[in-house]
């Protein structure tokens, strides 16, 4: 089938899932687009939904996809500790089943406090990805130095590279994918175009030949996120389309 193709739930908008009745309204439309698996956004949930994630996750599985789970949070704080949610946050992974907890870098400072995290990864058994945000936390420099502490303390966690989110930072994403690719294991696919006083996403094939050019330059084998918007009357069909495209380039 090639590579696998991860639809964000995200990309049909906050207000969408909520009218849709939650995530796991939208995991028809997913699995029915062909999509491998589906990305589950914290932020997305509502107190309900958050106490009945073991009915979540038996939804996704009943549908064959794959789960990922994202914590709008970071992995270190302003004070450089780690975050003393993340092992909430690996547990709530862990009930669905996930694949993975992605969240943002943080106010990474001290090589000590990855000792703290390789207690915590290997207690629970959760694979970590870290993600450049659209903070000063998600520029190359920090991403790099933490990239460099992990490969030095050989410390089991790989970065998912937002292709789009470079932009908000002021950063280049070609440099960006040129220092940070043999660690990534995940792409949030995005293009971006100029809005108003900063960026919004939009699809790739809005901007083909440069995202096409950044895909190529980041490993062949990482899934593909989808996250940038998913509209219109026939949602599965959208979706399909962009399945169908990320799978084939």
């Amino acid at each position: 089938m090639g590579r696998k193709i991860i639809v964000v739930t995200a990309a049909y908008g906050a207000d969408k899932v909520r009218e849709a009745g939650g995530q796991r309204a939208m995991l028809h439309v997913i699995a029915g687009a062909g999509a491998d698996g589906v990305e589950i956004r914290r932020e997305l949930f509502s107190d309900a939904e958050l106490a009945s994630l073991p009915t979540l996750a038996g939804s996704i599985e009943l549908l064959g996809l794959l789960a990922c789970y994202s914590a709008p949070d970071a992995l270190f704080t302003p004070d450089g500790n780690l975050n003393p949610m993340l092992p909430r946050y690996l547990a709530e992974a862990a009930t669905l089943n996930a694949l993975w907890l992605k969240v943002s870098l943080g106010h990474f400072s001290d090589k000590q406090q990855l000792d703290a995290l390789r207690a915590l990864l290997d207690e629970t058994g959760m694979t970590l990805v870290v993600e450049n945000d659209q903070t000063r936390c998600g520029q190359l420099a920090p991403m790099q130095r933490f990239k460099a502490a992990c490969r030095v303390m050989n410390l089991p966690v790989t970065l998912t590279f937002d292709m789009g989110n470079w932009l908000w930072v002021g950063e280049s994403p070609e440099e960006a994918a040129k220092h940070l690719a043999p660690a990534v294991s995940y792409i949030h696919v995005k293009a971006a175009v100029p809005h108003q006083q900063q960026y919004r996403a939009v699809p790739p094939d809005n901007d083909s030949a440069r995202w096409q050019a950044l895909l190529d330059q980041l490993p062949a084998d990482a899934p593909r996120g989808i996250e940038f918007p998913l509209e219109g009357p026939d949602l599965t069909a959208v979706t399909r389309h962009y399945v169908n495209l990320l799978r084939e380039e």
